[in-house]
């Protein structure tokens, strides 16, 4: 497998991600800098290091290394690394960022998983966090699931309250 068609299989595996960002992120053009890039053919591994950036539309993925895993002529997974590595999305109709960082960030295409690993949070300007070690979302079933199986394993989940207005009056119990 050629460098060229790797590129090509990362591009098109990454503009059908599905529910991210605007509908006409996926009409966009896929921007990937970095310090270096190394494309080894024979493994099917694409290593881009040093503040990498990874742009299609409204997204955006930063970090200090990106691992492309490609099998059968198919992206398997892409490993987003950084101190922290993290994204940013705009969604349709909303008018604020959802975001998130942690240590490692890994994309599994076939199973649609985001796996946030160390220090992961994910929030919205202004609405909800949710902070854990571990946070993983299935595209999919559209779930989250965070903390872990090691004693002190903790999640963090920061509601905002509604904004009453002065002359509102408080639902009757």
């Amino acid at each position: 497998m050629n460098s060229r068609r790797i590129v090509t299989i990362l591009v098109l595996c990454l503009w059908s991600l599905p529910g991210w960002g605007l509908s006409n992120d996926r009409n966009q053009p896929l921007v990937i800098e970095a310090d270096k890039a190394s494309l080894d053919e024979e493994t099917g591994i694409a290593v881009y290091s040093g503040n990498v950036l990874l742009q299609q539309g409204a997204i955006q993925f930063m970090g200090n290394r990106m691992t492309v895993h490609i099998k059968d002529e198919g992206v398997e997974r892409l490993v987003l690394e950084g101190r922290p590595a993290s994204f940013v999305q705009r969604m349709e109709d909303d008018k604020s960022d959802q975001q998130a960082e942690a240590g490692r960030i890994e994309y599994q295409t076939n199973a649609q998983l985001i796996i946030l690993e160390g220090d992961a949070r994910v929030w919205r300007e202004g609405s909800e966090e949710f902070s854990s070690n571990r946070i993983v979302v299935n595209l999919l079933k559209n779930t989250v699931k965070a903390g872990g199986d090691s004693p002190g394993s903790r999640v963090r989940i920061i509601l905002q309250p509604r904004v009453w207005q002065d002359d509102e009056q408080l639902p009757a119990p």
